[in-house]
């Protein structure tokens, strides 16, 4: 999960690069470019294996190695597609990617190969962290952006393609038969298509997710732990939180982050989506505010009750560190917290815990919700904007995306043929699951002003949390605000700028699905 211009969840991670994995003893260099002849691509693409990009004490720990891959090579786009004929057309141009500032020197060292096997010249644009949506936005305005091709947060999406900002990438992915396919629907719909054109490539796919702590957990249970039947429901999470919070001092029964802001709104809407949530109607008139959205609320309110020691205030550094540190016996968190949770060098919990299927709630569904993440676009104003999608189509190949997943750097796979390989999961102790709930996936819509809402909405949450105001008062005053933002972003005026018969197929993909257990 990636929320670049205003926090960073993968910045806590110091081994992590802008593009998400960085070549580990790569030997492409920028002087390749100026000489008459590229290298063979066949030897380029060797290179970009396990042995030379997984850290070396990972390859160890779980005996990765180069004959057991992580991805299926047939579903790799960078080793189906024709580079020769990439070359051809486009070697010798330049495009210009826009990366955090901090982050530029690893991204230089991460496209050296696109740079080798295309023939394309990569120019980073740095822009500061803390700035990056703003600075992004003003360029866009202005028409003439400094840069072809960026990622970013994915809610970002609506702002960025109802103005016209973003390139469509539909003709580009047909001519270079992007693997679209093999995207689970919920990335490939909310962070790859708005009002029915295609402007990004899924890059860091999240999903929310429930992990427990082994020995507390089964000690209170009398037993070994089930995946989907000993934690059915967020009413035995409750109960069972209630008994964690008494097993040892210093450990609480649950985290939860329920900072002020996005993320209280990311925990409820977790919550909530079970209890069959949804944020709009056809409409897009908020309802929220109703049973399911209440409901949702009730229930972090029980939780709270057991929850870690500053709950109020954390957001995602907050609650790694206190679930990595063994701090608090079950977790509502993102899914690299099982990942993560499994490397010695990350984690003081390897080996005691384990990640279960979502809790249930009567009257609703099983709804695990994909929230968060990012996505790569190309600009509308790109100069070379063909060499800024296959730069973005390199960075988010499958097999590279395996790899980050292998390295725990907090930049997660969308691919089907990643997350069911069973190498793959011999090194991803959440992957089995995370693939199961992804055919189930919930997800708020990409909207302008979809950062604004959930910063409003959670707001309010957290002042329910600290005791302010009631879980109703809340909601309602959320809703107001929302309709206020959408109106601000000219809803409700006769011409909507997103379609919700577009948008409404990727906000629940399980319907009318079987159950993985």
């Amino acid at each position: 999960m990636e929320l670049t211009g205003k926090l960073s969840r993968r910045s806590f991670l110091t081994s992590t690069s802008a593009v998400g994995v960085a070549a580990v003893g790569a030997t492409w260099g920028g002087k390749l470019l100026a000489e008459t002849a590229l290298p063979d691509p066949q030897s380029i693409l060797d290179d970009i294996s396990i042995s030379k990009y997984v850290r070396k004490d990972y390859q160890a720990l779980y005996g990765m190695a180069d004959s057991k891959p992580i991805w299926d090579a047939d579903k790799d786009w960078i080793r189906t597609v024709d580079w020769d004929a990439v070359r051809k057309e486009l070697a010798g141009t330049t495009v210009r990617f826009a990366v955090g500032a901090a982050d530029a020197e690893s991204a230089a060292e991460g496209l050296a190969p696109f740079e080798a096997l295309s023939g394309i010249k990569v120019e980073l644009v740095p822009i500061p962290d803390d700035s990056m949506y703003d600075k992004v936005l003003a360029e866009f305005i202005s028409g003439n952006a400094s840069f072809d091709a960026l990622q970013f947060f994915s809610p970002w999406m609506g702002d960025f393609a109802a103005p016209g900002f973003l390139y469509p990438l539909d003709d580009f992915a047909e001519k270079w038969a992007l693997p679209l396919d093999d995207f689970y629907d919920t990335y490939r719909l909310n962070y790859g298509f708005f009002n029915g054109t295609m402007y990004g490539i899924p890059f860091d796919c999240d999903i929310q997710m429930v992990h427990l702590r082994k020995d507390y957990v089964e000690k209170v249970l009398g037993g070994p732990i089930d995946r989907a039947n000993s934690v059915p429901t967020y009413d035995e999470l409750i109960r069972l939180s209630a008994e964690l919070n008494k097993v040892e001092p210093g450990v609480s029964g649950v985290g939860l982050m329920a900072a002020p802001g996005f993320w209280s709104t990311y925990t409820w809407e977790h919550i909530s989506a079970q209890a069959g949530m949804m944020l709009f109607d056809e409409n897009w008139e908020p309802i929220f505010n109703g049973d399911a959205g209440m409901k949702g609320l009730e229930i972090i309110l029980e939780l709270s009750k057991n929850a870690n020691e500053g709950f109020a205030g954390a957001g995602w550094p907050e609650n790694r560190a206190a679930w990595l540190g063994g701090q608090v016996a079950t977790n509502i968190s993102w899914q690299d917290s099982g990942t993560q949770a499994m490397r010695p060098d990350q984690s003081q919990i390897v080996d005691d815990f384990i990640t279960i299927y979502e809790p249930r709630i009567a009257g609703g569904r099983f709804a695990p919700p994909n929230i968060a993440g990012s996505t790569s676009c190309v600009s509308a104003s790109a100069k070379n904007p063909e060499g800024a999608f296959l730069m973005l189509a390199f960075l988010t190949t499958s097999s590279i995306m395996a790899m980050n997943e292998a390295n725990a750097n907090g930049v997660a796979p969308g691919y089907k043929s990643i997350l069911n390989n069973p190498n793959l999961q011999e090194v991803s102790q959440p992957a089995k699951v995370w693939a199961d709930s992804l055919e189930h996936a919930w997800c708020a819509p990409r909207l302008p002003g979809a950062f604004p809402i959930e910063q409003a909405i959670g707001n309010e949450i957290n002042r329910a949390v600290v005791g302010q105001i009631s879980a109703k008062e809340a909601l309602d005053n959320a809703a107001s605000a929302v309709k206020q933002i959408m109106t601000e972003n000219g809803f409700y005026a006769g011409n909507d700028p997103v379609d919700y018969a577009n948008a409404a197929p990727g906000l629940y993909v399980g319907e009318g699905k079987d159950l993985p257990f």
